[in-house]
């Protein structure tokens, strides 16, 4: 009976130990049929329309479908079985028919036209003027508009593209977990620290093998690259990744090659639909920036800043692994191992000593801290149903009132989509009874707890795996701390798309801050919180490489624009990819890699034509961090209560309710500027 189905129950928190592949069904079309219901009763012309009587039921009946085809699809990238990926299949192309059909409904377009023009609107808030301006732009984007052929071959796209992404998704999860490599002979890992070699040896053993199994999932595959001193080794598991999901990867069931083609080709038809030149003119309608022109100038003139940099840094490079190792034609797979081991001879330091100090409970203190000091919150554990015993949940309370709750996801598991992502299990909103309080999804994929020698040993995390773990709750913040009671512009929610990076890459700064490190680490055998000389060294190392990291980010988002601004009728992906690399890259990856085949931000994202978002957005989180720069230099510490005050007062809790560069304004006294970048990854002067 529907009563008893768990994702119907929108009392409390997602049911997750009752939810199963069986649920999904039934819920998602008795939603649909509900949701449909009041959008039929709210077609007609409504005399005196007003908020209340036009825009809450469609929200109210909206939200319940959003809410429950969340949880399914939170399901589908954590807890991936066959079962489940088929009822989320069978239920994808409904849901995407649903959204489709609510953007072209003409009715539905005359009626916010009409609430536009009504006597009511200048009495709205800010926030609900907004949500109406976003609709109407949004109608014009799903195709309202348009004539009822063109509606029709609209909504075929998009159930197409829906599936697609699926797809192109599953794919790279299905290779990424298909891929083992077992070595039996220990002296062929020569290099890698002990602790790679027990979780090896742990997952080898779990598979009923012996010797040290390694996969495709990043922190079983990355110490490879950087540690392994077997040139073969590193080559075999970078030939492994960066082919995967492609022709070349063994598997012509997970090869991605023509969901690409026809991702972009069918995106173009979209654009055209619409009236638009390509879909980056699509992309850019809801973002920040103003056009693929203005992007492509922006990230070129990047570019040009780094490139000096990048090539200083490669030349160093080059240098060193012919010096120190022989290697005169340094490779793809050579290039990770040299550059730890050049980092560990000028800054005296390994990425591994520095990990020994980041065990898993520090570090999550450590976080909890920042966020208690500089927002006035407490953040207490708390009790929910979850999906993996992994899961771990926690509530926000400010002067004992709930904010806000969320589940923290850590470790890699072979039923888990790879990467970090924060989502919303709920959003905040004003409803009859009262504010319903934001729950969040924060995902990551670290290494779990290992055992050794029947000893249990603690997760450690590196540096840069802490950062990620800072970035993710960033967004969380956005959607934790909202002060928005109208759901469609509440946290994170109508936020520009490059702009809604500013506070996840606003957070990782504190990473780097000597007073969070020392409430943040504590050696995993000693205890001892991290050395002020080893933190130096890291500081001194903070800008290694950082041009060449810059170019690589350019040429990810650069490729991402060029890909969507151009038709793709007979167009090689490769032969754009292979020309961004021409103009901006210094460094060529072999004639075998097939980065592009995984690139799930773009293919199965939402980054599509916003890949470029992260280095935008990392121009205002700069500058904005670079208000707490400022108040460390009279306060004494980066965790400045009254600038996070200010920080979550402008930026933070008023979500999309506002245009982001009039939050960055309102917070910052001026426009952004990009100095603050350059000066954090140490580009504002001089290569030589």
């Amino acid at each position: 009976m529907m009563q008893e189905n768990p994702l119907l129950d929108f009392s409390d928190l997602p049911r997750f130990d009752v939810i199963d592949a069986s649920h999904v069904a039934p819920a998602i079309d008795h939603l649909l049929a509900e949701a449909r219901a009041t959008v039929a009763e709210l077609e007609a012309p409504i005399s005196d329309i007003c908020w209340d009587n036009f825009v809450t039921p469609l929200e109210l009946a909206t939200e319940k479908l959003g809410r429950a085809w969340g949880i399914v699809s939170h399901l589908n990238s954590v807890r991936d079985t066959p079962e489940l990926r088929a009822a989320y299949n069978e239920a994808q192309p409904k849901v995407t028919e649903f959204w489709t059909s609510i953007g072209q409904n003409l009715q539905l377009f005359q009626n916010y036209k009409a609430l536009a023009a009504s006597a009511g609107f200048e009495s709205l808030s800010k926030a609900r003027k907004k949500i109406i301006s976003n609709a109407l732009r949004d109608f014009k984007l799903g195709g309202a508009e348009l004539s009822d052929d063109k509606k029709k071959r609209y909504a075929e796209v998009q159930e197409k593209l829906a599936a697609l992404s699926t797809r192109f998704s599953e794919n790279v999860l299905d290779a990424t977990n298909d891929y083992k490599l077992v070595i039996e002979d220990v002296s062929e890992l020569s290099g890698l620290p002990e602790e790679v070699l027990q979780a090896a040896r742990q997952s080898a053993e779990q598979d009923g093998k012996s010797g040290y199994q390694f996969s495709l999932h990043f922190p079983s595959y990355f110490p490879l690259l950087q540690y392994a001193e077997n040139r073969n080794v590193r080559e075999t598991i970078y030939r492994a990744n960066a082919t995967k999901a492609s022709e070349l990867g063994g598997n012509p069931e997970w090869d991605n090659s023509s969901l690409i083609d026809d991702i972009l080709r069918l995106r173009h038809e979209e654009a055209e639909l619409l009236g638009y030149r390509h879909y980056a003119d699509v992309s850019l309608v809801a973002k920040m920036a103003e056009s693929a022109e203005q992007v492509e100038t922006f990230l070129l003139d990047l570019a040009q800043k780094a490139k000096p940099f990048a090539e200083k840094d490669l030349l160093e490079l080059r240098q060193f692994a012919r010096e120190q190792f022989g290697i005169d034609d340094m490779q793809a797979w050579d290039s990770t191992f040299v550059s730890e081991k050049l980092r560990e001879q000028r800054y005296a330091f390994s990425e591994q000593e520095v990990k020994q100090y980041f065990p898993e409970h520090k570090v999550v203190a450590g976080l909890f801290h920042v966020i208690e000091t500089l927002f006035n919150v407490t953040i207490k554990a708390d009790q929910a149903a979850t999906w993996h015993s992994d899961v771990k949940f926690f509530r926000v309370e400010r002067d004992q009132q709930l904010l806000g709750q969320f589940y923290l996801d850590l470790y890699a598991r072979a039923a888990k989509q790879g990467g970090a992502w924060m989502d919303d299990a709920r959003a905040r909103c004003l409803k009859t009874n009262g504010v319903q309080t934001p729950v969040v999804y924060l995902t990551c994929n670290f290494n779990a707890p290992i055992v050794a020698n029947g000893v249990s040993k603690p997760a450690t995390f590196t540096h840069d795996e802490v950062i990620t773990l800072f970035h993710e709750f960033g967004h969380g913040l956005h959607q934790l701390l909202t002060k928005v009671d109208d759901i469609s512009v509440s946290g994170i929610s109508g936020v520009e798309w490059d702009a809604v990076e500013l506070p996840s890459q606003f957070m990782e700064n504190f990473c780097w801050e000597w007073d969070v490190l020392q409430n943040m680490t504590a050696h995993v055998d000693t205890g001892l919180s991290l050395p002020r000389a080893l933190y130096d060294k890291m500081i001194a190392a903070k800008n290694f490489q950082a041009g060449l990291q810059t170019l690589r980010q350019v040429e990810f988002a650069l490729f991402d624009m060029r890909l969507h601004s151009q038709a793709v009728d007979n167009l090689s992906v490769s032969h754009v990819l292979q020309a961004v690399r021409d103009q901006v890259a210094v460094i060529q990856p072999p004639a075998f890699n097939r980065f592009q085949h995984s690139f799930s931000h773009i293919f199965a994202g939402g980054y599509a034509a916003g890949y470029f978002s992260y280095k935008w957005a990392e121009v205002l989180s700069a500058d904005a961090y670079s208000a707490f720069e400022e108040a460390a230099n009279t306060e004494g510490s980066s965790l400045s209560r009254a600038t996070g005050y200010r920080f979550q007062t402008e930026i933070l809790e008023v979500g999309g309710s506002r245009p982001a560069l009039e939050s960055f304004v309102a917070f910052r006294g001026r426009k952004p500027s990009i100095d603050a970048l350059l000066r954090h990854n140490g580009m504002n002067g001089s290569t030589h």
